[in-house]
């Protein structure tokens, strides 16, 4: 069984939102059909033997882990919110378990066939090392030969797109959102008040990395850039106009 490993006295942005209840709330509208075809998508692009040793990092609830172990694999999801994760569990079965568990630190070394970060799960660290600690442990956690799948937003696409303000309503709560960029940082800061009257803050903060950042930094983890694409369709990918930046990588 994997350790649960929190080192910081102070929670990160991450910890505090991500376990927060209205993390879900405010993401109850993601396309769910979208994303489920993004996996069925590369599925077929990776053919992986049946069964492979997968691990979904930064499961959240553990949706895509589950659909990963109906293609027949043995799946391991992990993600460092203690609630996430403990809905995750509900999905559990004999080929398909969760961890809390932080990315930073390994899992099982030289154990996975196939790893996979969705939906822009990287990144969220103040500090380089941090990020440099988060390449290590993915592809120690793979065996030789092994593929990481990392799926990541668009730094051209979003700065161009960037809505700064808006006030979006969700379960009679509004959460009114400013968004920007600064200092290599994307940032979402979000502010809502519950139905008790309290007043919440929480913020979003991701790493304003590129294609060239990644490989760099993945392949001084050991890991080579074989393929990228630019949306869950698996088209190529177009710096000015592609939606994502979904790479495949592979450990040397």
């Amino acid at each position: 069984m994997l350790p649960t490993i929190s080192m910081m006295n102070k929670k990160e942005w991450f910890e505090n939102w991500f376990d927060s209840p209205f993390y879900p709330l405010l993401y109850d509208h993601r396309d769910m059909d979208e994303a489920g075809r993004f996996v069925d998508n590369l599925m077929r692009y990776l053919a992986p033997p049946i069964p492979s040793r997968l691990l979904d990092i930064a499961c959240g609830e553990g949706r895509f882990a589950a659909q990963l172990a109906g293609y027949g694999h043995e799946v391991t999801g992990i993600d460092l919110s203690e609630h996430r994760i403990k809905v995750a569990k509900e999905l559990e079965n004999e080929r398909l378990r969760f961890y809390v568990h932080d990315m930073r630190y390994p899992t099982y070394i030289n154990y996975f066939d196939y790893a996979f970060n969705f939906f822009t799960s990287f990144g969220y660290f103040e500090q380089a090392r941090d990020h440099r600690m988060a390449a290590n442990a993915f592809a120690a956690g793979l065996k030789s030969k092994g593929i990481l799948v990392l799926d990541y937003l668009n730094k051209t696409v979003v700065g161009n797109t960037l809505v700064p303000t808006e006030t979006i309503i969700r379960g009679g709560i509004g959460f009114h959102i400013n968004r920007y960029i600064e200092a290599e940082h994307i940032f979402k800061e979000i502010n809502l008040t519950d139905d008790d009257g309290l007043e919440h803050h929480y913020q979003e903060r991701v790493r304003a990395f590129e294609r060239t950042d990644f490989e760099i930094l993945f392949g001084h983890a050991g890991l080579e850039l074989n393929a990228c694409f630019g949306d869950y369709d698996l088209n190529a990918f177009q710096k000015e106009t592609s939606p994502r930046l979904i790479m495949i990588f592979q450990k040397k």
